[in-house]
């Protein structure tokens, strides 16, 4: 009796380790897109959609898709700031490709409603132009 449930339990514990190698095998052989994809969740599917939006989206919509990357990413920083003084939290965070160099990069995720993002342009000096009423217009309008 004793021995068969050493055998139980060595068969159970094969067959597990099984059930691991088949999974890390898995993982191994997945695209880095549908790991990163899966990363993400829910964030990500919420971004497709439009409900939530990055702040190179808000610079496309305003016609400033032309900015250099390190003045786009300062804008996001000072849309991050904003945000976190008004909320007291952090924005959600999703991966993406990076427009230019297709590498993964975490970014955040905001709703195109907030207003951070507007805030963000125009404490910063390279975009302290498009925090015009006109251009506040033009984004809600992409938006809804």
């Amino acid at each position: 009796m004793i021995r068969s449930n050493r055998v139980r339990r060595a068969t159970l514990k094969a067959r597990a380790l099984t059930v691991i190698r088949r999974v890390h095998r898995a993982a191994l052989t997945a695209t880095k897109a549908l790991a990163y994809r899966a990363r993400s969740g829910a964030v990500i599917v919420a971004v497709e959609a439009g409900h939530l939006v990055r702040t190179g989206d808000i610079l496309d919509r305003l016609g400033a898709s032309d900015l250099k990357d390190g003045y786009q990413s300062w804008y996001g920083r000072h849309v991050k700031k904003a945000h976190i003084a008004a909320t007291g939290s952090e924005p959600v965070r999703v991966w993406v490709r990076h427009r230019t160099t297709g590498k993964w990069i975490h970014v955040h995720a905001y709703s195109p409603f907030d207003m951070a993002l507007y805030i963000g342009l125009a404490t910063y000096k390279q975009t302290k132009h498009l925090a015009q009423p006109a251009h506040f217009q033009a984004a809600y309008t992409a938006a809804a």
